[in-house]
């Protein structure tokens, strides 16, 4: 299922979207993720939306104004593949490589919960950058608590995924991170988080032998591929 955040005619709903654009709002809802604070995981989100299969439809797509799927508690950022860090590492001081540590513990950072924009959303500069940068990032969300778990047991609270754009202030980040404790001012004015969240069973039929998503994602500039 994909579940969509919307505001029509100045009142905010959440909706399971049909195949065809028509939105299936929940009755009573009115964020995803106070949906998923009341419990029950990915099942509990899937019975909520079989649910309004009895529902009259309500406007579609082109009607409504997205807005972010959901406002997160928290955000945090991972660096998962080695070509990000060797990346990150020259850009910053020049070093080559990956550092050993980084495979013991994968790092992150905390994005900002309180800057969060939906998909069309027009994004604010931040004061002194001039080189304002967007990324193309998928996102786990999380739907039931949990901790100290094993990467099976982490699957299993993972109850959907959206699109991840972490607007990155190339400028002042790379002056930050000199300090030595990572991005912060760089990454504080904006993320985009969208269209819609899609249920985790939906991609299942993507994942490969080891366990990995192998989804295929292109970024555009004005309709030309970057």
């Amino acid at each position: 299922m994909r579940f969509a955040t919307y505001e029509h005619r100045a009142r905010r709903h959440v909706a399971v979207v049909a195949e065809d654009g028509t939105l299936r709002p929940l009755p009573g809802v009115h964020s995803l993720a106070g949906l998923l604070a009341e419990g029950g995981g990915l099942p509990g989100l899937l019975d909520a939306g079989s649910a309004l299969l009895d529902v009259p439809a309500g406007p579609h797509l082109s009607e409504v104004r997205l807005l972010a799927p959901l406002q997160p508690s928290t955000v945090r950022d991972f660096v998962t593949f080695e070509e990000h860090v060797e990346g990150v590492r020259r850009s910053v001081d020049g070093a080559a490589g990956v550092p050993e540590r980084w495979y013991a513990a994968p790092t992150f950072y905390f994005a900002n919960p309180y800057a969060v924009y939906g998909p069309h959303d027009d994004i604010p500069v931040p004061p002194g950058s001039g080189v304002l940068d967007f990324e193309l990032e998928v996102a786990a969300v999380i739907g039931k608590e949990g901790r100290d778990l094993t990467p099976e047991q982490a699957r299993d609270h993972i109850v959907g995924y959206t699109i991840f754009n972490d607007w990155s202030a190339r400028d002042l980040q790379s002056a930050e991170m000199k300090v030595g404790l990572g991005p912060c001012k760089g990454k504080d004015t904006a993320t985009t988080l969208g269209p819609y969240l899609v249920t985790a069973d939906e991609l299942e039929q993507y994942r490969d032998a080891d366990g990995f998503l192998r989804l295929a994602l292109t970024a555009e500039i004005n309709g030309e591929v970057v």
